[in-house]
């Protein structure tokens, strides 16, 4: 089984990824090609995506079951102790190049708290 899920891709790769993969939502494509197949077609999918961002994810012979790989995402596959997870950047880290957020998080308004937990 073969999963790959675009977001903001060109309609034309989306039209192509429909001649070997069912599209069952908006972006969202399955199916069962082989394994030469599935990387013929991410190779096209990391060329032709442009601005937009891409996830494939298959079955394969490991402890997990299966196994993906991103293109331009912000959360990259990790392997920690032969488990792939997924690596979240934290928000509030500062990025690389970026001076480090100054004075406290901004938090909930007073009218914000009493729309929540009423004024008792």
């Amino acid at each position: 089984m073969t999963v790959i899920v675009l977001t903001n891709c060109p309609a034309g790769l989306r039209g192509f990824l429909t001649r070997w993969l069912l599209e069952i939502s908006a972006g969202v494509f399955v199916g069962s090609p082989s394994a030469r197949i599935r990387d013929v077609l991410w190779e096209e999918v990391q060329q032709y995506a442009g601005q937009g961002r891409a996830l494939l994810a298959h079955t394969t012979n490991n402890e997990q079951g299966f196994t993906f790989r991103t293109h331009d995402h912000a959360w990259h596959p990790t392997d920690h102790e032969g488990v792939t997870l997924i690596h979240r950047p934290d928000p509030n880290a500062p990025a690389s190049g970026k001076a480090p957020r100054n004075g406290p998080p901004s938090g909930w308004s007073k009218a914000a708290k009493r729309r929540r937990f009423g004024r008792g």
